[in-house]
């Protein structure tokens, strides 16, 4: 299992950069960004990735809904050529009341949606021309993109069946975020995996992605994480995952704990078959460094043991 940690873009961009090459620093393999109401990531990897060699930069997510895949695919593809290929293009649906309220579009047969937009992007990606005509997602060039630079990896935020088993067959894996152990292994897992082996495809990336604190104080942790994550426990996609792990919340299922607890738990994403783990550090200064700490000491451990 591969690791990655998240970047915190409530920072300045140059405090973002200083922490990609912290993280860099530390041998942690892959910094990871969301694409929510701030900086958008892949103008930011573009910055970083300039600025920070050797690191894989993954959008976690970048929502589709406000983007054509044409304009996507370009962004995409100038990261690639800026960073020398080290872009992993993780994309989602975002959510009915964000795509609603904000861009004021229909959040109408999602999954159709998807299905439409990854025809599209996907040869755009891979450098071909593309004329791709759906009931939602049109997109027609007169030729391939003219950007030096092969196609990144995507991912789609993908949680229901009918997603995974999407995501199985036109994607590279999926990337989850307040999903817990249990129902990546009984859920997540098991339904990606047969689809993929269904449709022909490799073994797809699960990647992961869960709060982490190390801390001496786990009640104050909790509650630290319920307060801090409240709003995705509001979100119909995430209470239906929070539901079948048996949680009542965000709290239940970051991984907190000493650095025994902590790193347990991370080994235990590895032994149900995540390949990647996406981690984000919360809590004050001194716990965030010891988390930081904690998760750069299990890199060497857990790659090694994806290939023994």
């Amino acid at each position: 299992m591969r690791i990655g940690l998240s970047l915190d873009l409530s920072k300045p961009v140059p405090d973002v950069v200083e922490q990609a090459r912290q993280i860099a620093g530390l041998g942690v393999p892959i910094a990871t960004a969301s694409q929510i109401f701030g900086y958008d990531t892949l103008t930011l990897f573009a910055t970083v990735g300039a600025q920070v060699p050797g690191i894989e930069l993954v959008t976690s997510v970048v929502p589709v809904w406000p983007r054509h895949p044409v304009m996507l695919a370009a962004q995409a593809l100038t990261v690639q050529a800026v960073t020398g290929g080290r872009l992993v293009l993780g994309i989602g649906l975002s959510h009915q009341i964000v795509v609603e309220s904000v861009f004021g579009t229909p959040f109408d047969h999602p999954v159709t949606y998807l299905q439409e937009y990854l025809a599209a992007l996907n040869p755009l990606l891979r450098g071909e021309r593309v004329a791709s005509r759906g009931e939602r997602v049109s997109a027609a060039t007169f030729a391939p993109l003219e950007v030096d630079a092969p196609a990144p990896r995507v991912l789609v935020a993908a949680l229901g069946p009918k997603m995974l088993e999407l995501t199985a067959r036109e994607a590279d894996g999926t990337v989850t975020w307040m999903t817990g152990p249990a129902t990546l292994e009984s859920h997540i897992i098991p339904t990606i995996t047969a689809a993929a082996a269904a449709a022909g495809r490799p073994a797809p990336v699960v990647a992961a992605s869960l709060p982490v604190c190390v801390t001496a104080d786990i009640d104050a942790a909790r509650e630290r994480a319920a307060r801090t994550f409240a709003v995705y426990g509001t979100l119909p996609s995430y209470q239906a995952m929070l539901a079948r792990e048996g949680v009542e919340g965000p709290a239940g299922v970051a991984i907190v704990g000493d650095e025994s607890a902590v790193a347990d738990q991370i080994r235990h994403l590895a032994a149900i078959g995540v390949t990647e783990a996406h981690l984000s550090p919360y809590g004050p200064p001194d716990e965030v460094q010891r988390t930081r700490a904690l998760i750069a000491g299990l890199v060497g451990e857990l790659e090694t043991a994806a290939t023994s």
